[in-house]
């Protein structure tokens, strides 16, 4: 049997809903998802395999105007995601907590179909967010205003909470798939090491229970991670995990009062860990400062934040 690929990015602004997407068509968490923008920091690789056909999916951090080096790491990011891909699918939100005039797009979103399009690459337009329209008819709406800005090979309605459309949006990009050997093992489902994937697992926990402006100042890294016997033989993985902050202030704030906070993350951390590996997991956290991390690159680099 002839087998097939296909590289697609997936790209839009934050909080759109791309990782959650990817997740979506995965069938598996890869990607870590909060209300908070830029919670996606690099580029992520998801891989769906059908039979002969490979489809890989590479998402990116929601694109914005960079504040610092992280932010321009980031944009770094996402215009390698554009790059020696086979198409793109722009995730835009049906219902958006802001307001447009009519026919208007934001400015982000007219940025990255400018880039789209001089790189003639097919979009398929995902308009995500769906199950949160009062009015179906909004869709025709929709459709129109972004028609005015780029040609779409596609575009498909869907809700990456629901899963509406996700099977159309994945048919869609099958399309794409050529003749080609697959770049990745039937079993695999991203390229992120299994030691990415956990200190994402636990980023995002920080993410969701602390105030708005200190998680992005936030970065977690494993001191240890291995697997163990415990005394009664039964496997079990052993987690050292450091978080690090930009300030003093925000150190106490992740600990909380009596370390409640620090040991509330822990608790659904090793939850989702858990869930993932299938085994026991003993997970252990400290916090540490670091300021100004962000415009740092050797910690940029040292936390897995660079892409290198």
């Amino acid at each position: 049997m002839e087998t097939k690929s296909a590289f697609i990015s997936v790209v839009g602004r934050p909080n759109v809903g791309k990782s959650s997407l990817l997740n979506k068509l995965i069938g598996q968490k890869i990607s870590i998802v909060s209300n908070k923008p830029q919670t996606t920091r690099t580029k992520i690789i998801g891989v769906l395999n059908r039979e002969a056909v490979q489809l890989v999916f590479v998402d990116t951090p929601g694109f914005h105007k960079p504040h610092n080096l992280l932010g321009k790491n980031m944009i770094k990011a996402i215009e390698e995601g554009m790059s020696d891909v086979d198409a793109a699918v722009l995730v835009v939100d049906a219902a958006p907590k802001f307001r447009l005039e009519v026919g208007e797009l934001p400015a982000a979103e007219i940025d990255l179909l400018s880039d789209l399009t001089k790189r003639r690459m097919p979009i398929i337009l995902a308009i995500n967010k769906i199950d949160l329209l009062r009015e179906k008819e909004a869709l025709l709406e929709i459709i129109a205003r972004y028609n005015r800005f780029a040609e779409f090979t596609s575009v498909v309605p869907i809700s990456a909470k629901t899963g509406d459309g996700i099977d159309i949006l994945e048919k869609e990009c099958m399309h794409f798939a050529k003749p080609s050997v697959h770049y990745f093992g039937d079993e695999d489902i991203t390229d992120q090491p299994d030691r990415v994937m956990v200190a994402e697992l636990i980023r995002e926990k920080l993410l969701r229970c602390l105030d708005k402006e200190i998680p992005h100042g936030i970065a977690v890294d494993l001191e240890r991670f291995f697997e163990r016997d415990r005394e009664d033989g039964a496997p079990i993985l052993q987690i050292d995990a450091v978080i690090y902050c930009e300030k003093e202030s925000h150190k106490g704030i992740i600990i909380g009062g009596g370390g409640k906070m620090l040991k509330k993350i822990g608790m659904l951390a090793r939850r989702d860990i858990e869930a993932f590996y299938g085994i026991p997991v003993s997970l252990k956290l400290w916090v540490k400062t670091k300021e100004d991390w962000r415009n740092r690159q050797g910690l940029i680099h040292t936390f897995g934040l660079d892409g290198e």
